[in-house]
């Protein structure tokens, strides 16, 4: 079967969805279907902590699948640009916090892709094109600037030119840097300290911090005023105090 999005369930609550479909990891129909019900399966599952998505290959993901809709060009229509946009919004909304590691080639809608992660890392062999203007499109245009600047954004907004992974380390795109052997070790050492945080402290913190360049203060603090009375009144909060007058290492249940 061509094209895959292998799960990987690890201990503490961690899983690896690995984009397999060669030579570049597109996401045609069926690719998005898939990756779709990957993200299902975690958001179902409230004992899954933390995700690392990652690509198999030399690449993480080249976006849509340009064959399937060059066929669908000629057929008289096109490719359906809104089940591609239905999908990042899965994976923005994920309830766990998603881990890009990227190890390879990452453009087009494959590079909004990761920008719809929480975190993104980077093997040192990766390079990274924002792709729209190259292919009569826009992309990249909301969320881009908001993790790098205006004017940054816009040097790969209207360009359309490669950038290496020292040009977006620099730019504040991804965190972290590793050897291409050293990626996945990497990942899943952040992976494994995001999951074994509190659950429902991490899962609040990425819902407001996910709001936070569109609100004041005053609104800040009306959202965050629920979720820190859930929190305040949750068995993980006492526990993380008992632990710290205990001296030990908690152990959270997201209760």
């Amino acid at each position: 079967m061509s094209g895959q999005v292998h799960h990987q369930r690890l201990e503490n609550g961690v899983v690896v969805l690995e984009i397999d479909n060669p030579p570049m990891n597109a996401l045609g129909r069926e690719m998005l279907r898939r990756m779709q019900e990957a993200f299902a399966q975690v958001d179902a599952d409230p004992t899954i902590r933390a995700v690392v998505l990652t690509g198999r290959g030399r690449a993480f993901c080249s976006g849509a699948d340009l064959k399937e809709a060059a066929r669908g060009h000629e057929e008289g229509g096109g490719e359906d640009l809104g089940d591609f946009g239905r999908m990042l919004e899965i994976v923005a909304a994920c309830r766990a916090p998603v881990i890009a590691a990227i190890n390879g080639f990452c453009g087009g809608g494959g590079f909004e892709l990761a920008l719809c992660c929480d975190l993104r890392i980077a093997s040192s062999a990766a390079s990274f094109v924002c792709a729209g203007v190259n292919m009569g499109l826009m992309a990249s245009t909301y969320r881009l600037p908001r993790l790098i600047g205006v004017s940054r954004a816009k040097a790969m907004l209207l360009t359309g030119l490669p950038h290496d992974v020292a040009t977006v380390e620099a730019w504040g795109l991804v965190t972290a840097v590793h050897a291409p052997d050293a990626l996945q070790a990497a990942a899943l050492a952040l992976a494994d300290r995001i999951a074994s945080r509190a659950p429902l402290s991490v899962e609040a913190s990425k819902r407001v911090a996910d709001r936070a360049l569109d609100m004041s203060l005053q609104e800040a603090d009306a959202m965050m005023a629920p979720e820190m009375r859930v929190l305040r009144h949750s068995a993980d909060h006492r526990e993380a105090v008992a632990a710290f007058v205990q001296k030990r290492d908690p152990v959270f249940t997201r209760q």
